[in-house]
Parts: structure tokens; sequence; C-alpha cells
């Protein structure tokens, strides 16, 4: 049940990208679509049985630390390239009197 709400959530972000006309809806479908990676991506490698790899005594699974760093390095780079996209349609949004991208294209081709 929880893989299908993933799924969802991928399919959402990415039918957003491809359909929706306005660049700062994109921007938003593109958030959804990278949200719903990295919770398949915590899905798929969270596993019962396993232990926070602190220093202890005894002899038990631990889990991996890897990628948990790989899902904290995903969020900050998705974070950075989200607000890098917000302020170049910041920057047409002066120049054009639409974010609607058919409209930027027809305006801006020579």
């Amino acid at each position: 049940m929880l893989e299908a709400c993933v799924l969802a959530t991928l399919m959402c972000g990415f039918f957003g990208i491809i359909f929706k006309k306005n660049l700062v809806m994109k921007i938003i479908s593109m958030d959804i679509m990278s949200t719903g990676v990295i919770a398949y991506y915590v899905l798929i490698a969270s596993r019962d049985g396993l232990y926070t790899p602190i220093v202890s005594t005894k002899e038990v699974a631990y889990a991996d630390p890897v990628p948990q760093a790989v899902i904290l390095t995903a969020i900050v780079i998705g974070f950075s390239i989200q607000a890098l996209m917000l302020v170049c349609v910041m920057k047409l949004a002066k120049n054009n009197p639409t974010l609607e991208a058919s409209v930027i294209e027809e305006n801006n081709t020579p």
C-alpha cells in the first residue's frame, strides 16, 4: 500500500511536469517528483531488525549509514536546484507579462 502511495506521488509530479504550462507549477511538480523519489529510496532502504550504528558491546546487525548520507545530500541538492529555478523564473517574470511557457517562447523567438 505504501509503495502505491509513493508511486502515485511520483506519477503526479511527472505528469505535472509534462502537462502544466505555468513555469511555477512545473517547479512545484518537479519538487513533488523528487519527494517521491526520496520516499521510494527510503521505503526500499528501510528494513526491520537493524540497529543504529552506535558504539555498543552487543553483536547485532547495524544499518548502513551511507544511504542516509545519500538521501540528505539529495534533499540539499534538490532544495538548491529548486531555489535556482525560482530565481530564473523571477528573472523571466521581469521581461514577460506571463509565466506560461508557450507565451514566453513566442515572445523570445526571433
